[in-house]
């Protein structure tokens, strides 16, 4: 026998389809198949059910083997971890709960340690260009209910967001865009030939680094100011082109990604195409919504916001909050060798960070608490395996557009396996032990 849970929350990426149904076994312990999820999103699921699935904390030997140990013992050995170290960094939170995130950054606090999320490797440049002019910003049921322009600038929604496009963005037929696609003009900004590109009615393919120059060549046409022959790559014709049609619009909406945020200007980008979103509600109404990876990366910068009033990049070593990036963000204390430790949770440096970082976390005492075997996992000195948000356990999440979202449980986790909150939560105790407080 089996049963379907209705309205599952996929926990892959920002998008946070929430439309999945689950067949479970009738016991409640095995997920058969999963209906509506996007390839990756469906294995996310189906990956839970691995037999090679690690389901008990591991502690690295001398020789580099690892060696099985008891929950109790990880507990221990991340409480005196954190407790002993003079600077511990604490890094990662965007593929776990608000819940655990809010309790880790009270560990965090109690430690005086660095807490940045993956924001700082992917659009930390964002947020600190919204601290810089604001942004305005809408809901994603706004745009599949009302957008006629959409702009995917310097993201690639086909491959990252499958499901962004036929949900939100472009395919749906929402209230006042009752033909779905045949409503709507598309505009893709890449300097690569995309499967997103190529669907789009015009496809602006700038010079690699120069999106600063196109954003600030698009506000000087929507203002119908004289341009040069070529900016970035682009004709003039082109440029002009595009800005009529955004000009048109009754509802545009720019998606930005990695691509603009990552390349030369970073923040100094986002300034330039939150305040082109401006100029444009003096002709209609436009808003802008940052494409975000890690389905609850939202989330975490929503909680540590509302703990400590910064997104990410937060210094808590001196007993109040401190935020500078470039010097409190991750990749350069590691590489200034400034923190003494290192705590990992939901999220994958070794992966994604230089060699040099990750050099530098194999060397310290460090933990990392993921479901998965990882990169991370594999030169942290302990690796802690925790029941899957979305998945084996529920909690809230926030999509991309900073609406939250509570996740549900579908199947029950490996027996006697910890959440993340869970084990957090004990590292606190320990951890207040320590301390005497």
């Amino acid at each position: 026998m089996t049963k379907v849970v209705t309205d599952v929350i996929c926990p892959f990426c920002g998008t946070l389809c929430d439309d999945l149904e689950v067949s479970v076994s009738d016991d409640g312990k095995q997920i058969i198949d999963v209906y509506n999820a996007c390839a990756i999103g469906a294995e996310k699921f189906l990956h839970s059910q691995s037999k090679d699935r690690v389901t008990r904390p591991r502690m690295q030997q001398a020789d580099g083997t690892y060696k099985e140990v008891s929950y109790d013992e990880a507990v221990e050995y991340t409480a005196q971890m954190l407790a002993g170290a003079k600077k511990p960094l604490m890094y990662g939170w965007s593929s776990t709960s608000c819940e655990a995130q809010s309790m880790g950054y009270e560990v965090a606090e109690n430690v005086g340690a660095i807490l940045d999320n993956t924001a700082t490797v992917c659009h930390g440049s964002s947020l600190m260009a919204i601290q810089d002019v604001g942004i305005p910003s809408c809901t994603l049921g706004e745009v599949k209910n009302r957008a006629d322009t959409v702009i995917f600038w310097g993201c690639n929604p086909s491959h990252a967001h499958p499901r962004h496009m036929s949900r939100y963005s472009i395919f749906p037929r929402g209230m006042f865009m009752g033909k779905g696609q045949k409503s709507r003009k598309m505009i893709v900004v890449d300097p690569r030939n995309t499967d997103t590109a190529k669907m789009a009615d015009v496809h602006l393919q700038l010079e690699q680094g120069r999106d600063y120059e196109l954003l600030s060549a698009l506000r000087v046409a929507i203002r119908g100011e004289s341009l040069p022959d070529v900016v970035a790559g682009i004709s003039r014709e082109k440029i002009l082109e595009a800005a009529n049609m955004m000009k048109d619009a009754r509802f545009g909406i720019i998606f930005f990604g990695m691509g603009v945020t990552q390349s030369i200007g970073k923040n100094h980008n986002i300034d330039m195409a939150i305040m082109l979103t401006k100029d444009m509600n003096e002709y209609t109404k436009f808003s802008i919504i940052a494409m975000r990876g890690h389905y609850n990366v939202t989330g975490s910068g929503a909680v540590m916001g509302w703990q400590f009033g910064f997104p990410f990049a937060t210094d808590l070593s001196r007993g109040f909050a401190r935020y500078n990036p470039g010097e409190t963000t991750s990749n350069d204390l590691l590489r200034r060798d400034e923190v003494d430790a290192v705590f990992v949770i939901g999220s994958d440096p070794g992966a994604h960070f230089p060699i040099s970082s990750v050099k530098k976390i194999s060397r310290l005492p460090s933990v990392a608490v993921d479901p998965h075997i990882t990169p991370t996992t594999d030169v942290c000195k302990l690796h802690v395996p925790v029941a899957f948000v979305g998945v084996e356990v529920g909690g809230c999440c926030y999509r991309m557009d900073n609406v939250p979202i509570e996740s549900r449980k579908v199947v029950e986790p490996p027996e006697g396996m910890l959440t993340d909150t869970e084990f957090l939560t004990r590292v606190r105790d320990r951890v207040n032990q320590i301390k005497g407080a």
